[in-house]
């Protein structure tokens, strides 16, 4: 065996062959030491464990309260690095095919009303540089669907003001282009004026990439996801509509209200980069009481008189 550990192995093959983002092999590195970990606590390692090990550390994952979902998590990072090691015949068998795999409640994303997130961006009453880099951002996330990530990674080169349209580079560095409607692009101008953007350009760049990005943080350097999380909930505040609302909120909400108004799924699912429409079919489960909202105000038989209560 080489001087890399087995997992570091399967991170580097993850990172070259598949492709994943350092944030994604952080977070398996993170798992799969925890694994680790608990291998040798057990007196094995990666090529010696057995299917009932592998139930044990699930069941002390949950022992500590850890959540389904992470559980899940890390259970997945754990089954696919077993999988390469068989691929790659560095074992024969793979322990995790005689484990059941770690059931996570289905959750519906929760949107926001259209009402909601009209509050948020008019919640940004300046006129100062913040004021527009913020209200920007807001409508950007809204009109786009992005990730925080897309949107702090966003380039001055991937806009085309012109033509509404921008470059998002999602998971995986995939690439896919997005339009985005007036409100975003009149806010996208405010801020790239001479009155916004500009004002927050140092006198010289810390960072080369820096320099070419659309949205800045208050040093001049392209704004990070913990500030962009800043953003949205200050504003979000402000409007009074909840203190934990992210901006992927905004992502869900952009989807709900254009599937709501009659989009293809389908264009959704490219909209959002989504790999699979499957994914994209959370969010067709509309809440009752947005069910009931949309009946009453679309139903001829419904908008006089109507009595019927929310489930």
């Amino acid at each position: 065996m080489s001087s890399l550990t087995y997992s570091e192995r399967f991170l580097t093959w993850m990172t070259i062959e598949q492709g994943r983002s350092p944030r994604t092999i952080e977070a398996y590195r993170r798992d799969l030491l925890r694994y680790e970990s608990f291998l040798a606590t057990q007196h094995c390692d990666v090529i010696s464990a057995q299917s009932p090990v592998i139930e044990r550390f699930i069941a002390s994952l949950r022992a500590e309260g850890k959540a389904a979902k992470s559980v899940a998590r890390m259970y997945a990072a754990v089954r696919m690095m077993h999988r390469y090691l068989v691929e790659e015949r560095l074992r024969p068998d793979n322990p995790t095919s005689g484990v059941d795999g770690v059931k996570v409640p289905s959750g519906i994303p929760k949107a926001l009303s259209e009402d909601e997130v009209a509050r948020i961006l008019a919640a940004v009453t300046g006129v100062d540089s913040y004021a527009l880099r913020d209200r920007a951002l807001l409508e950007f996330l809204y009109a786009t669907g992005a990730r925080i990530s897309e949107a702090c990674g966003l380039s001055l080169s991937d806009l085309d003001m012109e033509s509404q349209l921008v470059r998002l580079f999602g998971k995986g560095s995939k690439e896919r282009i997005v339009p985005f409607g007036n409100h975003a692009k009149a806010a996208l101008e405010e801020w790239l004026g001479s009155g916004g953007r500009a004002m927050l350009v140092p006198e010289q760049w810390s960072k080369r990439d820096h320099a070419d990005a659309v949205f800045l943080g208050s040093r001049g350097t392209r704004l990070s996801r913990q500030a962009a999380w800043g953003i949205v909930r200050k504003y979000a505040q402000i409007a009074e509509v909840g203190d934990e609302i992210s901006p992927h909120v905004l992502r869900h909400s952009c989807a709900t209200h254009m599937l709501i108004h009659g989009a293809d799924l389908r264009i959704v699912q490219e909209l959002l980069g989504h790999a699979s429409v499957s994914t994209t079919q959370v969010y067709t489960r509309v809440d009752n009481e947005v069910l009931f909202d949309m009946y009453k105000e679309s139903h001829p038989r419904a908008r006089i008189g109507f009595s019927g209560a929310k489930a």
